[in-house]
């Protein structure tokens, strides 16, 4: 018979995922943390304590994959009495609560992505909905993520995301602007704004498409010197954006736009509301009007119908855009998804191949890209030290997925948290090195 754990209530929150997810963990930690509970986030095994709330992603095959193996490998735990209780939360309980629940049936209970009050109060906490901005921050403390609007309204084939975060909604100006200025309080400089469609922000609200006015009443924000935008849809982008970027020194020079595909046949079937040339145009556009902007993207490789004419097409076009950054995932076929219909007949060794192809291509470019950076001088964020070098990045690169900036630490001192100029002397394919003026 299984035994009691002799750990204390703790409530360990493991997170998998996007950033959106980091941000819902974050959220529910604070809600826990001013219920009085004691929380932390994927603990050690000495302090993670008795019970544990699993924060799940279930967008395509390999995430999906990873959070039931979290998943398991907390049920045995229970079973051999390592810890009492396991929940489970996120996107991969709201697609397939069901499932989960008949095959995994050892987890106590399984929320969704809209039931963090019905979670904590099994919890045995109460949503407090005064608490306006407060989190409990996961990340370094001098960046944050600020989660603008939930959901999405995009009819795009191949996405699952409005099944498990339901329609668009946006957060109002001004609640964001108090979460921002809680966040510089507490040390944070550079607010990294996310959600399924920034460009869809304030269309619910205010009727009409309104980034550019959060973005004038964010830069107000004292502390805040970096705000950085992550994924930007290119159909109906907004044009003011680009002004606020060129205008306003605190938005980064950069832009998260995941194009997913360029060739017409591929963009038609995956219901993106935009043509190559449409794509194109977009792009001189954005670079014409903020000079030196730096453009991030992500591509789908392997999507049904997938010619190799359509793959050459991609790459022919990586060649000519010379992204800064790039990205390619594998298709992925899901279910209850418009593309679901179709025949899922790019074999995954094509897949690979293809994805292989893209990132050889952009990996000469971003060496080439680098290259040129050496004997220039850029404003550089120390996120870490890591072995003999300071790690920092520029306000072209964005944690976790861009280049890095690698500083030589013998006979210098650089605080985390702080900006210092420095000078490139070094070039990696996809990393800086820098010495520090």
């Amino acid at each position: 018979m299984r035994t009691k754990s002799p750990k204390k209530n703790k409530i360990n929150v493991v997170t998998l995922g996007c950033s959106k997810n980091i941000y819902d963990s974050e959220v529910l930690m604070g809600q826990l943390k001013a219920n009085g509970k004691e929380v932390v986030h994927e603990a050690s095994e000495e302090e993670e304590g008795n019970i544990v709330v699993i924060n799940t992603c279930g967008f395509i095959d390999n995430a999906k994959q990873e959070s039931i193996d979290t998943i398991l490998h907390y049920a045995d735990k229970k079973e051999r009495g390592l810890v009492d209780h396991v929940y489970v939360t996120g996107c991969l309980s709201e697609r397939y609560k069901p499932d989960l629940e008949q095959e995994i049936p050892d987890v106590d209970a399984y929320f969704g992505t809209r039931d963090m009050p019905l979670l904590l109060k099994t919890l045995g906490a109460d949503y407090k909905h005064e608490l306006v901005g407060e989190r409990m921050t996961t990340t370094p403390k001098h960046f944050a993520y600020l989660k603008i609007a939930e959901g999405c309204d995009r009819p795009c084939s191949f996405c699952a995301i409005p099944l498990m975060r339901g329609e668009h909604k946006s957060t109002p100006i001004e609640d964001l602007v108090t979460e921002a200025r809680k966040l510089a309080v507490k040390g944070v400089k550079e607010l990294i704004l996310i959600a399924q469609d920034l460009t869809y922000y304030g269309l619910d609200l205010y009727k009409e498409r309104k980034l550019a006015h959060l973005l004038r009443a964010l830069v107000k924000v004292e502390g805040i010197e970096w705000i950085r935008l992550h994924y930007l849809f290119p159909s109906g982008f907004p044009e003011d954006v680009l002004d606020v970027i060129r205008e306003e020194p605190k938005v980064c020079h950069y832009i998260d736009i995941p194009l997913q595909h360029v060739a017409d046949p591929v963009l038609k079937s995956m219901r993106r509301g935009t043509t190559k040339a449409k794509t194109d145009a977009l792009l001189t556009k954005m670079r014409e009007k903020v000079p030196g902007i730096t453009i991030r993207t992500t591509l789908i490789a392997g999507y049904p119908g997938e010619t190799e004419e359509d793959h050459q097409v991609v790459l022919d076009w990586v060649r000519e855009q010379r992204f800064d950054r790039l990205g390619v995932f594998a298709y992925s076929h899901e279910e209850n998804t418009h593309a679901y219909s179709l025949e899922d007949d790019v074999p995954a060794e094509v897949k690979q191949q293809r994805m292989d192809e893209i990132m050889a291509v952009q990996m000469d470019i971003s060496r080439a890209l680098n290259q040129e950076k050496i004997g220039h001088t850029f404003k550089v964020l120390i996120d870490r030290k890591e072995g003999g070098y300071f790690i920092g990045r520029t306000e072209f690169d964005s944690p976790d997925v861009d280049n890095e900036v690698l500083i030589p630490a013998e006979d210098i001192y650089l605080k985390i948290g702080d900006f210092c100029e420095v000078e490139v002397v070094g070039a990696h394919d996809y990393d800086l090195i820098g010495r520090l003026l």
